[in-house]
């Protein structure tokens, strides 16, 4: 059954903002976007799809939700890591407020259950998709022309 969004109902995460948009028409072609989606909302699907959200699911978001329950994150803390998706502890540092000292009595165990809940991450949420630049990065470079001899 299909969640339906209310008005000022709480926050939301990328997946369910482009599962709305979706379920708008929103589309990555422009001309597929003149109907009922405005041009604003053209350009977060096609921000959104760039992101974890696009290959998220209903129930990997939920998985993480209860295997996350046993580090009593808040809310918002769980809000960010579904949408930032961090893939190590530097980038998940700041989403955790005082993570070393919350997540364990001592901060040497800290440090460990903030990598078990990075680990979580990658395990149960996946990855965004590669960006073009990454791509790119794979290839080999082409060669160039060489300059032309003096005589």
């Amino acid at each position: 059954m299909r969640r339906r969004l209310q008005a000022n109902a709480g926050a939301l995460t990328n997946y369910e903002v482009l599962e709305f948009l979706r379920g708008r028409g929103a589309t990555s072609d422009p001309m597929g976007c003149l109907g009922a989606v405005t041009p604003s909302e053209c350009k977060v699907y096609d921000w959104l799809v760039q992101t974890a959200a696009c290959n998220q699911t209903k129930e990997s978001i939920d998985e993480f939700l209860n295997k996350a329950e046993k580090f009593k994150l808040a809310k918002a803390e769980k809000l960010n890591i579904i949408n930032l998706r961090p893939s190590n502890l530097a980038i998940i540092d700041p989403i955790i407020e005082y993570g070393e000292k919350r997540l364990a009595k001592d901060e040497a165990k800290g440090i460990d259950e903030v990598q078990e809940l990075v680990g979580l991450v990658l395990e149960v949420l996946p990855p965004p998709p590669p960006r073009p630049e990454d791509e790119m990065q794979g290839q080999e470079e082409m060669p160039t022309e060489k300059p032309l001899e003096e005589d």
